[in-house]
């Protein structure tokens, strides 16, 4: 499956600071990768505590990553990113909606991946990835619900895609901590639709993967077991 692309490319390639095995991180060089936009990498030292020095907060209070510069342009927060680069570099039309609908339901699924997901299966990739200390009972509660929605919406759409019949943002902001939701012990067995959507994701043109980390061993994620 082709994407389009805009003919506008950065003046140079954007500076991309990441942590390679965030999702977050990963949600905007996988977007750039598909839509051919130059970037390169910076990966700050997290286990020294890098990002949370004083050069690094000048570029992000939040001391966190992804941020990229552009140019003039310094920017956090992976959704954020994210639209900046399909306004910039990308058809915003094919990745954020065509219509009222569309968009608002992209928009939809860009707050489930800042609320639901992040502190579901992410949350709970931090603590076997990262060695966070995360609340287990609520991390596997929330991580159930949100597979079991998503696997539902996926039942009534009519591609394999979270949004009209091809890739959108919803899909690329969604992906990287689903697919990697079993390094967090959340197993996905249980839901065809969701893995056949991972399928369609990676088959895109130009995917490229976020570096694996072991399987954990599957939770039982069941809220009433």
């Amino acid at each position: 499956m082709t994407n389009p692309t805009s003919n506008t490319l950065p003046k140079s390639p954007i500076v991309l600071i990441q942590n390679p095995k965030s999702g977050h991180c990963h949600k905007v060089s996988l977007f750039m990768a598909l839509n051919a936009i130059p970037f390169t990498t910076v990966e700050p030292d997290m286990a020294k505590g890098e990002h949370k020095s004083e050069r690094f907060s000048s570029l992000n209070v939040f001391k966190q990553v992804p941020v990229i510069t552009d140019g003039d342009v310094t920017l956090a927060d992976s959704n954020a990113i994210l639209v900046y680069l399909i306004h910039a570099y990308a058809d915003s039309d094919y990745w954020l909606g065509r219509n009222a609908k569309e968009k608002a339901l992209i928009q939809r699924w860009l707050s489930v991946s800042a609320g639901e997901l992040a502190k579901g299966p992410a949350a709970a990739r931090l603590e076997y990835v990262f060695g966070a200390t995360i609340h287990v009972p609520t991390v596997l509660a929330t991580s159930e619900t949100l597979l079991a929605n998503m696997e539902a919406h996926l039942e009534n759409t009519v591609s394999a895609f979270l949004v009209g019949e091809h890739v959108t943002a919803a899909d690329i902001a969604m992906y990287s901590y689903i697919a990697h939701a079993p390094e967090g012990g959340i197993s996905l067995s249980k839901f065809p639709l969701i893995n056949a959507w991972i399928n369609a994701v990676e088959s895109l043109d130009n995917f490229v993967p976020m570096p694996a980390s072991d399987i954990a061993p599957a939770r039982n994620t069941s809220p009433h077991s």
